[in-house]
């Protein structure tokens, strides 16, 4: 074994707390496990808190996998200016009146759901879209103009939990947001005080769900350090694919080779369900569930389907299908597989 690699396959849920970056965040994993290859799936500004995948050794594999799925956060808005960054971080850009009437919830309500569906959204300057090469956070910190295209998103739920005016008069929303990937929610607090006739910005964020990993996967990083490999979230679940066990085609699957569509016989993907129940008993009870069910209840392949395989309840390829050949063809493969828990 190299040096700085521990052996461990796995991947972890950690609720990311204030102040850390997502890459202070993996830097305390790696000295958790000993292990180098760490990474994390979906950055998290330092304001923000919350649901934070990390994959630990050959998993990092499955970054790919984790990432450019629907994200659910809550978000606090404040009214009366606007920031450089669009967050509490950055300085004051331009400041408005703030109207009675925006802490009533009826307003609120209004307001948002002007937000909600299809649109173009303007990221904020101090973002990490590249431009030419270059971050679009770094030339506006070193004082360039900067201006994004506006990219499209969707805003699937804005839910207000409550809007009212705190002890130093200032008006705050709290909101749940649900929406797609590449939704910058410091930009839709910026265009809810526009909206609203006013001006605001994100003063508190926490992602409460990234894909099919909720925040009650998640263990912060003082009890990563007690649990260890004990806190590791099951990828099945993770993942949210169909899957199949494949252990009559061991060979095949461990030399990544094309198997036939019957090989795999696929089961329902494991939504609903906690990543983190991953312990082996209670991986293989809730399989034999999903495999009760039978093939009918799960469907016959979609073209381009990704599937989980899976050898000794380890997580041991993903899997694509061909259906112009009807062959599923193996996208990434595990050597050692990725422990469920």
């Amino acid at each position: 074994m190299r040096r700085g690699e521990s052996g461990l396959s796995l991947l972890l849920a950690v609720d990311k707390p204030q102040g850390m970056s997502s890459h202070d965040v993996v830097n305390r994993v790696r000295r958790v496990f000993g292990e180098r290859r760490v990474g994390h799936a979906g950055t998290l500004d330092p304001l923000a808190t919350g649901v934070l995948p990390l994959c630990v050794g050959p998993a990092t594999r499955l970054e790919h996998f984790l990432v450019g799925h629907d994200k659910v956060y809550q978000a606090e808005l404040r009214f009366g200016w606007e920031t450089s960054t669009d967050d509490a971080e950055g300085e004051p850009t331009r400041r408005a009146p703030v109207p009675a009437h925006l802490a009533d919830s009826a307003c609120a309500h209004e307001v948002l759901a002007k937000l909600v569906g299809e649109q173009l959204q303007r990221p904020p300057a101090y973002a990490a879209i590249k431009v030419n090469g270059r971050a679009a956070y770094a030339r506006a910190r070193a004082g360039e103009d900067v201006v994004l295209d506006a990219r499209p998103i969707v805003v699937h739920a804005a839910e207000l939990i409550d809007a009212q005016r705190d002890e130093e008069g200032d008006v705050r929303w709290r909101v749940r947001f649900a929406v797609s990937k590449g939704t910058y929610i410091r930009s839709l607090a910026r265009d809810a005080g526009r909206l609203a006739g006013s001006a605001a910005h994100l003063s508190g964020l926490r992602r409460l769900a990234a894909g099919a990993v909720s925040i009650d996967d998640c263990v912060t990083l003082d009890q990563l350090e007690d649990r260890g490999t004990q806190a590791a979230i099951d990828p099945v679940a993770a993942l949210g694919l169909r899957f199949a066990h494949a252990d009559h085609c061991r060979a095949a699957v461990r030399n990544g080779a094309r198997l036939k569509d019957d090989d795999l016989r696929l089961q329902p993907a494991l939504r609903g369900q906690r990543a983190s129940v991953a312990t082996a008993p209670k991986t293989q009870a809730r399989d034999a569930a999903c495999m009760a069910a039978g093939r009918a209840g799960a469907g016959e392949p979609r073209p381009g389907e990704l599937a989980c395989v899976l050898l000794e309840d380890r997580l041991a390829a993903v899997y694509e299908f061909d259906a112009q050949r009807g062959l599923w063809a193996s996208r990434c493969g595990f050597s050692v597989g990725v422990s469920r828990g």
